[in-house]
């Protein structure tokens, strides 16, 4: 049986092609598995996986607890956010003592940068990093780069922009990572405010103007503006962002081709997208929420067949 390179999944910049495309592979078959009437396989009967989650997540949490059901693994969720961590308690005692309960596996979402990459360092169980800080978001990549691969048949050769608050993001951080791995080309649209100094020496261009960005894309992922990692104010007004960098029907309508919306969500409806927009034809977004349970399984399944 082919198998991942890595014990864990820190980030995309830590994988390979072979291992997305063994991820893909992967996905495929439980995206059958969860269309079916019994939507459930007892592939990890065997494994305990503890969710910890420091930040508060509604989406990514959910869709990695119904992932693990569908697998029928044992499922134990922790809000860090309402938990003994407030108390002072550090990562690896809060870890250890969830890990004393025989875990095989840790989701992690955390705000510090590293988090995940620290703990797969200290602690005896397969780490998951669920986003740590705006550094990475490893399995949104993955869902991203899936859901572009079935509505255009490749990765490879495509064109995608990323759109809005690319600073804060780690979602555009992991995407940058797995588009280029498999070939697309890259570019990031957004205030000036928003795009960090290092972005180019990634190979990534910036196209400040969102109309030219569109007119070149086949796809277009928007990012949503991250209020709450903001302790300053990047640009005027909402109402000033959503008239420059949102997608409303008749910029969309106005472009000379067809082009694919993507949001990794939640959505703020009328600043990046409007709703008609986001429930056109043109978008794959519930497709992505779709794909995202069947990703998740693939990889916990991956890494849990490398637990020893």
């Amino acid at each position: 049986m082919k198998e991942l390179s890595v014990n864990h999944l820190l980030g995309i910049k830590y994988i390979n092609k072979n291992d997305i495309d063994l991820i893909f592979e992967t996905a495929d078959h439980f995206k059958e598995v969860i269309n079916r009437p019994i939507k459930k396989v007892p592939s990890l009967r065997d494994i305990t996986i503890a969710n910890i989650f420091f930040e508060n997540s509604t989406r990514t949490k959910l869709s990695f607890e119904l992932a693990q059901k569908r697998l029928s693994a044992d499922v134990i969720s922790f809000s860090a956010a309402q938990s003994s961590v407030k108390k002072g308690e550090t990562l690896i005692d809060t870890v250890n003592n969830i890990l004393s309960m025989k875990v095989d596996m840790v989701v992690m979402r955390h705000s510090n940068p590293g988090a995940a990459h620290f703990l797969s360092q200290n602690v005896k169980a397969s780490i998951v990093n669920a986003g740590d800080g705006a550094h990475e978001h490893p399995t949104q990549a993955l869902l991203d780069s899936y859901s572009i691969r079935e509505k255009l048949g490749d990765v490879a050769g495509k064109k995608v922009v990323i759109v809005g608050d690319i600073l804060h993001s780690r979602v555009a951080l992991s995407n940058i990572y797995a588009l280029q791995m498999q070939g697309a080309e890259v570019k990031v649209c957004g205030p000036k405010t928003l795009i960090p100094k290092y972005i180019e020496s990634l190979g990534v261009k910036v196209e400040p103007n969102l109309r030219k960005a569109l007119e070149w894309c086949d796809v277009a992922n928007m990012l949503r503006v991250q209020n709450e990692r903001m302790d300053v104010n990047y640009f005027p007004s909402t109402r000033e962002y959503a008239q420059q960098y949102g997608v409303d029907k008749t910029l969309l309508e106005s472009l000379n081709k067809e082009i694919v919306i993507m949001h990794p969500g939640p959505i703020n409806r009328g600043v990046e997208i409007t709703s008609e927009v986001a429930d056109s034809g043109q978008s794959v977004i519930l497709n992505q929420v779709e794909n995202g349970v069947a990703i998740r399984m693939a990889v916990i399944y991956l890494l849990a067949s490398k637990i020893q």
